[in-house]
Formats: structure tokens, C-alpha cells, sequence
């Protein structure tokens, strides 16, 4: 830091806010830290009495703070992202596209540990809009070290292996099938109220509902309606009803018969305890299709399980049973009178 004469500091780049007071008027910085001096600032900073300056002095291994949120925003950066201008040390991401965000939880821990400089992100694994914005970045001091960030840089790629922080992953058409299942509606003793729910939330992404099909409780007749809805083209198949434990609801065993893999019946989410997930690898390879078994409470609780998995799908980004287990942490919806899912804390653990 050296004190110049403000005459004198055009490009000069200034290390403190610089306040201008009109009585009744305005009491705010007219200039920012970190702001570079322009000709025509230089009227404004002498009409607020500032005839001499303390600006940044360029050292050897020292960075000034917009030139570190480059890094910063280097390190959080994945396509189909638009980012800001450098502004004060601080960068912002937002969405070129609707998609599904993913957030390198240990890559943000790694960066943010250091001191100094932090990065703040929306929650990975949910839907995004184009234009949201996604993760802001930012420098604390005016200067820091370069060794430092660095440091933070090799600290947060060990952890990513090798990839941007945030990725954002841009969601796929796909061809849908919906099995129905159950006695009292295939014989007409009570009404389909299930299967235009999900025709509901299909209409949230870029769908096309290929087939419907409705059977009683026959897992044979359930399996062979999935292998031909397939074999029509279907990305996905869903399946309602018959998802319990009782004897007569056979379409957990219809998905497994199919020869599907079966990721995980059951999940520590409420509503959604008994969703089935399963992938069925086509003959001639590509994408597998998945296949979801929805529990009853699909039908009538605003937000459940199906809510948390469906983005993903959309997005053709593979569902572990790990993962489905950490949804455990933050998988009880609280039914709230007013629903502002999703910001709020369902389906949002560490």
C-alpha cells in the first residue's frame, strides 16, 4: 500500500472504501476497495476531499482480489454456466440452461478451510432454471498470497479429481411409460387418480409420454407391459401401485423379474419409504432405462421421495444406493401448511 496524489491516480487501484456525505442526501462509499481509478473518478474523489490516495502496490507473489476470484471462479466453473465480471473479489455463477446442479461437496470444503477466500453454493442434486443463479465466489482481503490460492487450487482438484467444483448438467428428452397397477382400478371399482399426478410432474421437464398401460395385481402381466414399453423406446418407466409389503402387491417382484438391477427397495425418505429404483441395461447399450416402483404417497403428499430422484433421472445422472441412503439426513418433509419446496431443508443433508 503507498499514498499517491489522487491527481496522479488514474489505474491506480484503491485499498480502502472512500465515503461521500451529502446532508440529507447520501452516506455511502462513492468507490469500493479494489476499485481502479478512472479519469473521470478523479473530480468526484477531490470533491470529497480526497486530495491524496492509498492505493495497491503491485508485489511479487501478492494478488489482488479480483485477479484471485479468477481462480476461485476457474476452480468452481463447469459448462453451461455464465459467470460475472470480477467485482470487489467477488464472482457469480449462474445457470445457461435448465439442469440438474451437482456440487462437489469436498472440493467447496477444501477451498473453504483455507481462509481468506470462501465460495457459496446452491444445494447440488435439484433442478435449476436457466438464468438462477448458482454460487457465488469471493475473495476477503484486498490482496492475498499467490503460493495461498495455489495451494487452494491443488487442494480442491485432488479432491474433485480433476473437475470444476460445480457441474451442471443439462436435462435429457424422455420417452415415458406408466404401468398402473392394481385390482380396484384395472376392473373400474374406483377411479385413476394416481397416474395424472405423474403425468403432472412429467410436464415439469422435456417429456413425451410413449404409453399406459393398466393391469391388476399380475406381476407377470406387469413385467411384460415394462419389457414392451421399452422395447417401444421408453427412457423410463414408472410404476404405481402395489408397492407395499402385503402379499398381494406383486410389482416390486414384476420390476425384479424384468432383470433390471435393482438399486435399492426402500429409501430413508418420508413420504417415500417403499420407492423402488432399478436400471435396466439395453441390448444394443446406451443409456439404461430407469425404472421407478412409486409408493401410494406419491399420489396426494405434495413433495416426496419422487421429487428428490425424479431431476436426476432427467438428467441421466446415475442414482447409488449410497446416496440414497445419505438422504436420510434431511429426508423428512415437514408437510408444511405452505409448501416452498424447494427451499427448504427436505432433501437437503450435508
Amino acid at each position: 500500500m503507498k499514498l499517491i496524489r489522487t491527481v496522479d491516480a488514474e489505474g491506480a487501484v484503491l485499498c480502502h472504501d472512500i465515503t461521500q456525505i451529502i446532508k440529507g442526501v447520501t452516506k455511502d462509499a462513492v468507490f469500493r476497495k479494489g476499485h481502479v481509478v478512472t479519469k473521470e473518478d478523479i473530480p468526484v474523489l477531490l470533491s470529497v476531499g480526497k486530495d491524496q490516495l492509498y492505493v495497491w502496490e503491485q508485489q511479487e507473489g501478492i494478488l489482488h482480489e479480483n485477479d484471485a476470484a479468477e481462480i476461485l471462479c476457474e476452480m468452481c466453473m463447469g459448462d453451461h454456466m455464465e459467470r460475472s465480471e470480477a467485482k470487489e473479489g467477488k464472482i457469480e455463477l449462474a445457470a445457461s440452461c435448465d439442469g440438474l446442479l451437482k456440487a462437489d461437496v469436498k472440493g467447496l470444503m477444501a477451498v473453504n478451510s483455507f481462509g481468506q477466500m470462501m465460495i457459496a453454493s446452491r444445494h447440488g442434486n435439484f433442478a435449476v432454471k436457466k438464468g438462477d443463479k448458482l454460487a457465488g465466489t469471493r475473495i476477503i482481503p484486498l490482496v492475498i498470497e499467490e503460493e495461498k490460492m495455489e495451494q487452494a487450487r491443488a487442494a480442491a482438484m485432488a479432491a474433485t479429481k480433476g473437475r470444476p467444483i460445480l457441474q451442471l448438467k443439462p436435462f435429457v428428452h424422455k420417452k415415458i411409460g406408466i404401468v398402473t397397477t392394481g385390482n380396484e382400478v384395472y376392473y373400474g371399482r374406483i377411479q385413476d387418480t394416481f397416474t395424472p399426478v405423474i403425468q403432472e410432474k412429467m410436464g415439469e421437464f422435456d417429456t413425451e409420454i410413449i404409453d399406459h398401460a393398466v393391469w391388476d395385481d399380475d406381476d407377470k402381466k406387469v413385467t411384460a407391459s415394462i419389457l414392451e414399453m421399452i422395447g417401444k423406446g421408453a427412457d423410463v418407466v414408472i410404476c404405481t401401485g402395489g408397492m407395499s409389503v402385503d402379499p398381494d402387491d406383486r410389482t416390486p417382484l414384476a420390476i425384479k423379474n424384468t432383470g433390471a438391477r435393482i438399486v435399492s427397495y426402500g429409501a430413508p425418505v418420508l413420504p417415500g419409504a417403499m420407492f423402488l429404483l432399478a436400471y435396466y441395461e439395453r441390448e444394443n447399450g446406451g443409456a439404461p432405462v430407469t425404472i421407478m416402483g412409486l409408493p401410494g404417497c406419491v399420489m396426494y403428499a405434495r413433495r416426496t421421495i419422487f421429487d428428490l430422484i425424479l431431476p436426476r433421472v432427467m438428467a441421466d445422472d446415475p442414482v447409488s444406493p449410497e446416496e440414497l441412503a445419505a438422504l436420510g439426513h434431511g429426508g423428512l418433509c415437514l408437510s408444511c401448511p405452505v409448501c416452498t419446496f424447494p427451499n427448504c431443508g427436505f432433501g437437503k443433508g450435508v
